[in-house]
């Protein structure tokens, strides 16, 4: 059973650290890997979008700067490679405390956080919008007889018994993973320091290890081949010691926070912000502190967008005339319809003509926010993008939101297009392995795995995800309303799409490790 544990632990809990290890970096160097997603069709990365061919021709003219909303965990706007590219507010002055343009957000200079709150705090952690569904129905259902409901009341019931059974199965199954991971990870120890006793110094000898009676030793001998198979050089028993508990302690941490935050029905994140959070006609809360905690994310998704193309420093953004707007939404859990729908609404407001929406979720008990929020851009003229989703599904028989099929509706609002992601390998492997699909809601896929870009504190980082497509095609979407003003978002969605490269007839279906028709996944071929 050690055995057994010990090569789950390989396989899960040093998935992170393998990852990374096992980055394409070891199939390209990684200066090319650095921009790989700007690449065209006849380079090494069939995948990229071409947009180093692009700018090697003659400089556009008559373009204009384009503002483009980051609807996402908010984005360090002094990062060096973007704070060039940092939307201003024109109306408001800096730091008066006062709202001098008049539309409701006091000093809100380069965008506005939605979970902020007065003091200057801001949400971090946040509960999953099924625990929050959860706990608005357990107080209507928890002491009703089902055997006395019919028709409607009874179906809305079962409704509430799936919702509980998620929730409740999560925090299940979050307790079991701590208990196993302080289980897995006795034996490992216990394994790694009877092998580093073994050993003189701490020179690692695998021959010498390998001829121990001790059977913890033996343990750790496996452990350090299962590693090493991995692609991962085990430099010293100390070194494996160090990244083992790393690893346990992320891990434990991980499953914790379910339990406190993501799936807890009594965590309620908006006292921080102040807010009647069912207070729907109220748009007027939270603070002006775009970046701050938990901005990884979306200072990521911002470089991609509109990083300081040949300022010599860091990477190069697709657009190359563009105002960084920051709209803070999104926590560490599933962000709120009222935030998602009142930052698409400042952003209209303010003059974004381009807003991305790197996030999403499987429920969305206030789509009628959302899906009024994104009429109003409709109407305004502003493109929405959106990431589609990292669960490997397809969004036509398991939705997310938000999505663009409004509530009681067969259609949806036609200047939203849905993204999903491309590795840079190109063949049968060119649909990333996580990325959702589907016929009728994912539009076009862009590149989304291994990219590379901004990140807090003046440093960069490699991060995959729809998030990191989504902000691909927003880009090119930028580009083109900066040449062509007199296109609307709907035509420049319709370009993107007729535009786009068709994929390869077979691809691996992502999820799987089974190659099948493109087609039959409902994104052509």
């Amino acid at each position: 059973m050690k055995i057994n544990k010990m090569q789950s632990f390989v396989k899960f809990y040093f998935i992170s650290f393998i990852a990374i290890s096992l980055s394409f970096t070891s199939l390209f160097s990684q200066e090319k890997m650095e921009s790989w997603h700007h690449q065209g069709s006849n380079s090494e990365f069939p995948t990229g979008i071409g947009s180093a061919t692009y700018y090697s021709g003659p400089a556009a003219k008559n373009s204009r700067k384009i503002i483009v909303a980051i609807l996402d965990s908010g984005v360090d706007i002094n990062h060096p490679d973007l704070k060039d590219n940092v939307w201003v507010n024109p109306g408001e002055i800096a730091g008066n405390k006062k709202d001098d343009d008049g539309n409701g957000y006091v000093d809100d200079l380069n965008g506005w956080n939605f979970i902020g709150g007065q003091d200057g705090r801001s949400v971090v952690k946040e509960s999953y919008e099924v625990t929050r569904v959860y706990a608005m129905e357990k107080k209507k259902w928890e002491n009703v007889n089902p055997d006395k409901l019919k028709g409607k009341k009874k179906k809305e019931y079962e409704k509430y018994v799936e919702i509980r059974d998620v929730v409740e199965t999560k925090l299940a199954n979050a307790r079991a993973q701590i208990a196993e991971v302080d289980e897995i990870k006795a034996t490992v120890m216990n394994a790694l320091n009877a092998a580093k006793a073994e050993l003189i110094g701490d020179s690692l000898d695998l021959t010498l290890l390998e001829q121990s009676s001790n059977p913890d030793v033996q343990t750790a001998v496996k452990i350090i081949n299962n590693v090493q198979e991995q692609g991962v050089q085990v430099e010293s028993i100390d070194w494996l010691l160090d990244v083992a508990n790393e690893q346990f302690d992320a891990q434990k941490k991980s499953n914790q926070d379910l339990i406190d935050y993501g799936y807890n029905i009594d965590y309620d994140s908006r006292k921080i912000i102040g807010d009647n959070y069912t207070d729907f006609a109220n748009r007027n809360y939270g603070n002006n502190i775009v970046g701050g905690d938990f901005s990884y994310h979306g200072t990521h998704v911002a470089g991609i967008v509109g990083a300081v193309r040949n300022n010599g420093i860091g990477i190069d953004g697709i657009a190359d005339n563009v105002a960084i707007m920051s709209l803070k939404i999104v926590p560490d859990g599933d962000e709120r319809d009222k935030d998602v729908a009142n930052a698409i609404i400042y952003a209209v407001d303010n003059g974004a003509e381009v807003i991305n929406m790197s996030f999403g979720k499987g429920y969305s008990p206030e789509k009628q926010l959302v899906d009024m929020a994104m009429k109003y851009a409709a109407k305004k003229d502003v493109l929405l993008v959106l990431g589609a989703g990292n669960e490997g599904e397809n969004l036509d028989s398991s939705p997310k939101f938000p999505n663009d099929t409004y509530l009681k509706s067969t259609s949806g609002p036609k200047n939203l297009i849905s993204v999903g992601g491309l590795s840079p390998e190109g063949g049968s492997a060119a649909v990333a392995e996580f990325s959702n699909y589907g016929k009728k809601e994912v539009d076009v896929f862009a590149p989304g795995v291994y990219i590379y870009s901004t990140t807090p504190d003046s440093t960069y980082d490699y991060a995959s995800g729809t998030s990191m497509a989504s902000p691909v095609v927003a880009g090119v979407a930028t580009v083109i309303r900066s040449r062509y003003p007199s296109l609307t978002a709907a035509q420049v969605k319709d370009i993107i799409i007729k535009s786009s490269r068709k994929l390869p007839a077979t691809v691996t279906q992502p999820g799987t490790f089974e190659e099948v028709s493109s087609s039959a996944m409902g994104i052509g071929g």
